[in-house]
């Protein structure tokens, strides 16, 4: 039994080795160097922690050092290296991947002006059940040839699997006859048929003992109802980039026909090789050409440029490429990024200071009455006060904006401003009155914290130093200066600093009551007057009006995760220094 359980276990160890080692080289195929070097780290750890008897203890933490490189190192990692990249709409794919885009995308074909156009036909081989496959034939005509073309064996696909090119090559018909490679294909027509014509009746094309049965064609209405699987599966799976190749000609799905007909189709671009002397050194670059205009793109701002008609520059593509300091430095040199970001920086550290201090002015008072021994229904009091904590923030939020804070039928507005003659404040339209609401809906969410807080922390001061203050005649005052404040602050403090923290990075408010709202004027980002930095960067990241700036936003991720680390540097700091101070 023992042997057995050493065999499962030495198999395993076999197996987690061979998945990480084949997803490390998958990984670097891909050319997905990050996330393969984290995996290759944690793959050295893991053997180590196995194979060493030193390591022994780290056995146990393989589990979560597995998420702690994934979801924690990898995310870091690859925010750091998205900072300094313009990775974002209109720079999503690499170089390489443009250059394909250019060379493979229908939009970059063209036609020429009499060129020679097919008719075609679709001959499908169906299963044992009699249905369609996805295994066929075209069969591609005009007035005097026909040609053949089998099912493309080479495809490619992006990144959401939409079919981009493929490819395959024509044959000529000749005596109803094709012979490629040892195979043959025989065009089967009626018993009887004399015609030797491709838009005359086909019934079957065989190859050897599979046969290939007619089943549609465009101009044929007879096989219409056959045309919801051709538009659905081969026209989406293989025809709508296909190009067929027949000596030095290609054919593509025409649109000037309504994709009815093949015609020829050439590339606009093409690639060729540059050799480019950097000194004693020659570089090979991969370059593009123009086919119609034999001129070279223009590579400038991570993008390729082509000439128009009139001789201008016009952007055709662009590519991710690294930009260096850019995204940290158009904060500062561009004033319609820096001056809204300098607001909104500003704005982040307010809302975090003046949230922790209205919060604990009102969490402490109501601590300090709740303290007291002489009140009744202490329990029920601290009850109901908790509940703001205790039902979920984004509830409350969206209760706060939509039964408050509404202009026309808000509780505040309707009732209460209205029964005091006061026109109807603009609580999410006015930048003053918005960051008002915000730091309301905030104090309202975070003040029963600050209150369970100080509460324990009250109970912790013993009641000697207060009846030792009363003999030497001290004031309510002076006893809770010289001494609530001071204890308390030991135990609170920490906490404070972490909230103002957790504040720092608080978007579910802000997203969900003003939505970061109202615009700010002139800038050309979504900047808002009540967005907060975490805010900010999602609107760059996922909501912009000119696009997403993936690279921008990591850039001020990396700012807030500083900021945050220095914060959390001094709380322990602070909380260290106070350990002492208790000592």
């Amino acid at each position: 039994m023992k042997v057995f359980k050493n065999i499962l276990i030495w198999l395993f160890i076999g197996v987690l080795n061979a998945l990480l080692l084949w997803a490390i080289i998958l990984l670097f195929t891909l050319a997905n160097y990050g996330l393969g070097i984290v995996i290759s780290v944690f793959l050295v750890i893991t053997d180590w922690a196995i194979f060493s008897s030193k390591a022994y203890p780290y056995r146990y933490t393989l589990p979560a050092l597995f998420f702690l490189f994934i979801l924690t190192i990898y995310p870091i990692y690859y925010t750091i290296d998205t900072a300094f990249t313009n990775y974002g709409t209109g720079h999503l794919f690499t170089r390489t991947n443009a250059i394909d885009t250019l060379l493979t995308d229908s939009s970059y074909y063209y036609e020429p002006s009499d060129p020679k156009t097919l008719d075609f036909k679709v001959f499908v081989r169906y299963d044992e059940q009699y249905k369609p496959t996805e295994d066929f034939i075209l069969l591609l005509y005009d007035q005097e040839d026909m040609y053949l073309a089998e099912k493309p064996l080479i495809r490619q696909w992006d990144s959401k699997n939409n079919l981009i090119y493929a490819e395959s090559e024509m044959f000529k018909v000749q005596n109803d006859m094709v012979i490629k490679e040892g195979a043959t294909y025989e065009i089967i027509r009626p018993s009887g048929s004399l015609s030797t014509a491709g838009g005359d009746s086909i019934i079957a094309i065989e190859k050897g003992d599979i046969r290939y049965t007619y089943f549609y064609s465009p101009l044929d209405s007879t096989t219409s109802s056959n045309s919801s699987f051709y538009n659905s599966v081969l026209r989406q799976n293989y025809l709508k980039s296909l190009v067929l190749k027949y000596e030095n000609k290609n054919f593509k799905l025409s649109s000037s026909y309504v994709f009815r007909k093949f015609s020829e189709a050439y590339r606009v671009y093409e690639t060729m090789v540059k050799v480019i002397i950097d000194g004693e050194r020659e570089i090979y670059k991969t370059v593009v050409v123009n086919t119609l205009t034999n001129k070279e793109l223009i590579e400038k701002d991570a993008a390729f440029w082509d000439y128009n008609e009139n001789g201008n520059l016009y952007r055709l593509i662009g590519y991710k490429d690294y930009v260096g300091l850019n995204n940290f430095s158009k904060i500062i040199k561009d004033p319609r990024i820096s001056g809204p970001f300098f607001k909104i920086f500003g704005w982040t550290f307010a809302y975090a200071a003046l949230s922790v201090l209205f919060t604990f002015i009102i969490g402490l008072a109501f601590a300090l009455i709740l303290n007291d021994n002489r009140l009744k229904g202490r329990i029920l009091y601290r009850t109901l006060l908790i509940i703001p904590w205790a039902i979920p923030a984004f509830i409350s939020v969206l209760v706060w904006r939509n039964g408050f804070f509404n202009e026309t039928y808000g509780v505040i507005n309707r009732f209460v401003l209205a029964n005091f003659g006061i026109n109807p404040v603009k609580w999410l339209n006015d930048p003053f009155w918005a960051k008002v609401a915000v730091l309301i809906v905030n104090t309202w969410l975070g003040f029963p914290y600050m209150m369970t807080i100080t509460l324990g922390s009250l109970q912790s001061i013993p009641e000697d130093l207060y009846e030792a203050a009363v003999i030497d005649g001290a004031s309510r005052w002076k006893q809770f200066i010289k001494i609530t404040f001071p204890l308390l602050m030991v135990s609170v403090a920490p906490l404070l600093v972490m909230s103002f923290a957790f504040n720092f990075n608080n978007f579910t408010n802000i997203y969900l009551l003003t939505g970061g709202g109202p615009a700010m004027a002139g800038t050309n980002t979504p900047a808002g007057s009540t967005d907060i930095l975490i805010s900010y960067v999602y609107k760059l990241a996922f909501e912009g009006s000119h696009g997403q700036d993936f690279g921008f936003a990591s850039a001020i991720s990396i700012l807030i995760f500083g900021i945050i680390a220095i914060f959390s540097y001094f709380n322990f700091k602070f909380s260290g220094s106070f350990e002492e101070v208790s000592r």
